[in-house]
This record gives C-alpha cells, structure tokens and sequence, in this order.
C-alpha cells in the first residue's frame, strides 16, 4: 500500500508486480514509476533494469541535434559544452553513435564568417568561485599532459579521462567568477581542450561525437575571440571531413579557415588550411587543382617564422609538410613522388608522435605497395605495425585495412605468406582484419 501510494499506481498492480504476474515489457513503465516514486539510488535502478539517474536525465536534456549548431551567447555556449560532455561520458547513443551530418559543417561555416562583423560581449562570470590566471594555467598544463597521451597512444587510450576532467573540473571553472581578460584566457583554454578531445574522438572512429566537440569547440573559441584557433578547428573539421569521404565539404572547410583568417593568419597556419584543402582535392582526383594548393602551400610556408606562431601549431615543420605532401601524391597515383616525400617526413621522427609517424610510414608502405614493390611495402608495414603496437587508434586500423585491401589485389603469394605469419602477433592488425570485414 505504502509503495502503490508513493508512486501513484493501485496496490492490485503493485501486488502483480510482486508475484510476476506481469511480463517484463509490460512491466517497465511500472518499475520506472517505483523507481523514480522512491528516490531509488543509481544500483538499484540497475539492478531493475533501469537507466541511472544521471543518464535517465542526460538523455532528456540531450536531444538529438545537441553540439550540431553554433550558440551565439556566453551562457549557451557553456551550457551547450556542457551537456555535451555529460552526454559523452553517459554515452547517450544519438549523441555519440550517431552519423556525420554535412549540414552542421555548412551551417557552421555561415555562421562563424558572419560573426567577423558581429562581435559579442567580451566573456565574464558572476558565480560564487573565484577564477584566477592559475586556473587557466591549470587547465592548460593539464590538456598538454592528455596531449602527449594522445600523440603516444592514440584517442582511445584517455579519452574518457581527458572528458571527465572536463565535464568536472573545467565545468565548475565556466560557472565560477572571472574577469574580461581572464574570461578570454580560460574560453581559449577550454577550446583548446575541447578540441584534442574532438581529436581523440575522431581517432577513436566516434564521428558523429567528434563533430560536435569540434563544432562547440569552435562556439569557445569565438568566446574567446580567438579567430586563430577557430581557423585551426576549422582545419581539423575539413581533416575529419576528407577521412569520412566527404572532400567536397572538406575542401569547402579548409577554404573557409583560409578565409576567415586571411588578415591575421601566420604563414605557418596559411600554409596548413592549403594542404588541407590539398588532401581533399587529391581523394577527389583533382590532380590540377591540388598541385595548385600545394604550391601555395609551400609559398606561404617558406615566410614562416615559428616565434610568430601559436604554440598549437608549432608541431607542424617540414617533417609535416612532407607527410602531407606524401598523402596526397599517394592518393593522386604517384607512388614515386609519395615514396620520397613520406621518407623525407620520416628522417628525423624522434618517437614524439608516434601516431604521425605511423600514419607516415603507412603512407610510404602504400608508395611502395602501388609501385608493384610488394616486399619492401610488407617490410615497412611490420615497421609501421611497431611503431603502433601501443596505439589505441581506430585510425591507424583504416590505415592498415586500406593496405591490406591493396595487398589482397597482388599476385606474390610467398611474400604475402611470409608476412602474414609475422603480423600475426600485432594487434592493430588483427583489428583492420581480412579485406571485406
């Protein structure tokens, strides 16, 4: 009677419930109804069968377009941030397993040069903690560390760590009190490390998931009033756009860095939104127009001056460009030229991004495969398969399983044996798996 009177059914329902009387499908609302009547803690829900508390309040506060547009206020944007960190770490299924949508990259696009013209207010806090330059400083010592993890071990291997952090830490630091300046300081921090846990969504294949973070990573930025970062998140949106198949909008994307920026970006960052735009043209085929990105590239890149650049770009030196430039002679058929230029980026590799070091040793190992070179391409694959035996990339996976496709379609059956036998112990390849799964 007691039950039946705290959660508003009749005690004949309850006494059902007791006795089985009612199938479990039928019984689920009634649980949910004793569940939520008597206050039950987060086990003993899922002890029912029941989502969490938590989670149950997530899923109604995370619809399914949540991350996938640009908030225009300070207090939207955190808001926004934040139950779209809460979502990820409750693994609400639309938010996190859903699918790319295009539109959201135009729409944002729009909006973000639209809003060159339209500054907002300058970012302020009035809640009851205090925000000082040590906070800022906190959380930006912090993403360095989850950064080197990322770099040495792949997105999936911190991911979860790196949102926690920021769906408790950071979040409290958004709701607290701070100045103008400090405000722009920590908005430009929390982009930044909303951004790397874009990245390490995207490198754990969690795209729909890794949209949106870049999407309100660069709704921070614009807090911020931090046009160089948002250019750059831009950059990595047109990256994701060119690995899920979708070069139209990715060299879309990388132009609009470029244009966004064209007045206040350093030679360094102009001369990445080129060969960004460049990846794409090569997976379109568009030899001519890629070749043009790349020489622009190279122009832009020849007046750079490190000391001028942001200290989120200053990994990108000539190794890199090498690398770029051998994806995009891989991905155009010019195996020779992807040969020489993937070698280059690998000359002075020092273990510091060992995943930039796969993905480039990859690309060589591809050179050499299309070039008709099958043993020396299997060598170097075994070197790329060690140099990734700590990654927890489902990037790197794509990598191999786009040169296993090729090798399935050559005819050295001895030395495909013979390498198959030594990958055996590797568990990134056991990942990519035969061609066709």
């Amino acid at each position: 009677m007691r039950i039946a009177a705290a959660t508003g059914q009749s005690q004949s329902r309850i006494n059902d419930l007791m006795h089985g009387r009612r199938k479990n499908i039928e019984a689920f609302d009634a649980w949910e109804r004793i569940a939520d009547g008597l206050n039950m803690p987060d086990h003993a829900r899922i002890t029912l069968g029941l989502a969490p508390r938590r989670q149950q309040a997530t899923e109604r506060s995370a619809p399914a377009d949540l991350g996938l547009t640009l908030p225009s206020s300070h207090n939207e944007r955190i808001e926004t941030i934040s139950t779209l960190w809460r979502a990820d770490l409750d693994e609400v299924t639309p938010v996190v397993s859903g699918k790319i949508n295009v539109a959201a990259w135009n729409d944002a696009s729009l909006k973000w040069l639209l809003l060159a013209d339209s500054r907002t207010a300058e970012p302020s806090g009035s809640g009851s903690r205090r925000v000082g330059a040590t906070d800022v400083q906190r959380v930006k010592l912090t993403t360095e560390i989850f950064a080197q993890m990322d770099n040495r071990f792949g997105g999936g291997h911190a991911r979860h760590s790196l949102v926690q952090f920021l769906a408790g830490d950071v979040e409290q630091l958004l709701s607290g009190s701070f100045t103008e300046e400090v405000g722009r300081d920590l908005f430009s921090a929390v982009a930044e490390a909303t951004l790397l846990a874009a990245w390490m969504s995207y490198d754990s294949g969690l795209h729909c998931l890794a949209q949106r973070y870049f999407i309100q990573a660069l709704a921070l930025a614009e807090s911020a009033n931090n046009r160089l970062l948002a250019g750059s998140i831009f950059d990595a949106m047109s990256h994701q756009a060119t690995f899920v198949g979708r070069f139209q909008e990715a060299a879309s994307l990388a132009k609009a860095a470029r244009l966004g920026t064209q007045a206040i970006a350093t030679p360094t960052l102009t001369a990445h939104f080129h060969v960004m735009e460049a990846r794409a043209l090569a997976r379109l085929g568009d030899a001519r127009g890629c070749d043009s990105a790349l020489s622009a590239a190279v122009m832009a890149f020849g007046k750079r001056n490190p000391m001028d650049d942001p200290e989120w770009i200053q990994y990108f030196d000539e190794a890199e460009l090498a690398a770029e430039f051998g994806h995009c002679f891989r991905d155009l058929g010019r195996p020779v030229d992807a040969t020489n230029y993937a070698s280059q980026s690998l000359g002075n590799a020092d273990g510091t991004y060992q995943r930039s070091d796969f993905f480039a040793t990859m690309v060589l190992a591809d050179s050499y495969l299309r070039a008709g070179e099958a043993e020396q391409a299997c060598q170097v694959t075994l070197d790329a398969l060690r140099i990734g035996e700590q990654l927890k990339s489902a990037r790197c996976v794509s990598y191999l399983r786009e040169f296993r496709a090729g090798l399935a379609d050559i005819s050295a059956e001895q030395v495909i044996r013979d390498f198959e036998e030594q990958t055996a112990g590797f568990s990134l390849w056991s990942q990519a798996g035969p061609p066709g799964n």
